[in-house]
């Protein structure tokens, strides 16, 4: 059996293949970082007119990080950075934190979509552009299913007008991070050997 390259093993994640060392420091840290990493990526965030919801980095973060780490690591990845935020640090999307927020359901979301995606990802959906794509818009989808109605009952809006202020003024965006991240996760499959 050549050594050249590695065959693609199911129940694998990127983050499977760092040095094993100390495993549990190790996953620790990576929790950390994808914690971390969430919160500087919803700093990048810009205000959309007529919505309390900003386009941000968070989620396109929070996806990476379920893909990344794997379902049980990306949902607690995401917990630490949800309880941590509504602890008072502020870094939610636009420097925010708290729990009493239109957008806290979008939060929620991510916790959710994290874990689903990273369950994908141990299949094999994060090794090929067109599965990539497939899982990232599934993920978006979660993100969306809890933060809209969440949105609607914390403003009072209607679920059609939540949908207008809380879902179609993010769909291009989303389709940018879906094609980033088309682009990243397959090419670090590639990088390390691995053929999805």
């Amino acid at each position: 059996m050549s050594t050249a390259a590695v065959p693609a093993r199911t129940g694998v994640v990127l983050a499977d293949l760092l040095p094993t060392g100390r495993t549990r420091v190790r996953d620790l840290a990576l929790v950390a970082g994808g914690a971390v990493l969430t919160g500087v990526a919803a700093q990048i965030a810009v205000p959309v007119p007529g919505s309390p919801v900003p386009v941000s980095g968070q989620t396109f973060a929070a996806l990476l990080v379920g893909t990344a780490l794997g379902a049980r690591r990306g949902f607690l990845s995401l917990a630490l950075y949800a309880v941590v935020g509504m602890a008072g640090v502020p870094w939610f999307a636009q420097g925010t934190s708290g729990y009493a927020m239109p957008s806290f359901g979008y939060i929620l979301g991510m916790l959710l979509a994290a874990t689903v995606v990273g369950a994908l990802a141990r299949r094999g959906a994060d090794r090929s552009v067109l599965r990539t794509a497939g899982t990232m818009a599934l993920g978006s989808l979660i993100i969306y299913a809890v933060g809209v109605p969440y949105l609607a009952l914390a403003t009072g809006m209607s679920l059609s007008q939540a949908v207008a202020a809380g879902l179609t003024p993010f769909l291009i965006g989303d389709a940018v991070k879906a094609a980033l991240a088309m682009g990243l996760l397959p090419t670090a499959w590639k990088a390390v050997g691995h053929k999805g």
